[in-house]
């Protein structure tokens, strides 16, 4: 009874112990970055513009980003002839390294067999992106 009497304190103390020296620390922040994959489904001007934009920022927050173009969305090639604000947007993501695909099967269906912004991909591209991106976003 004395050796088990002699042991709980000497536990106890021990485990004090520890806790304390944890509580102490500071937690580490990690700052990971992300990859970022983002669809634009949309010609609507101020959508677009905002997708382009949250691209440009996410990039320069040091994460990877690509978007893809589908439906609508591959409007944007002419987009940038008549918008500014959408041609500085994609200037600057293009400038950054990024890249922006656009769904062939939509290209040709708008009969855009030369795209100045995009360039041409499939559904397998769009697959992989959304397969090896931590977040998708779609607009």
């Amino acid at each position: 009874m004395k050796k088990t009497q002699l042991i709980l304190p000497v536990i106890l103390s021990i485990f004090s112990i520890a806790i304390l020296t944890q509580c102490g620390k500071p937690t580490p922040v990690v700052s990971s970055k992300n990859s970022v994959g983002i669809v634009i489904y949309s010609n609507d001007i101020e959508t677009v513009w905002n997708a382009l934009r949250f691209a440009n920022y996410s990039k320069s927050q040091g994460d990877s980003v690509s978007i893809f173009l589908l439906g609508k969305g591959v409007e944007l090639d002419n987009l940038v002839k008549t918008e500014t604000t959408i041609m500085e947007q994609s200037d600057k993501f293009l400038s950054s390294g990024g890249t922006i695909l656009g769904c062939g099967t939509c290209l040709a269906s708008r009969n855009n067999k030369e795209p100045q912004v995009c360039k041409f991909s499939s559904m397998k591209d769009l697959y992989e992106m959304v397969h090896r991106n931590k977040i998708v976003i779609t607009f």
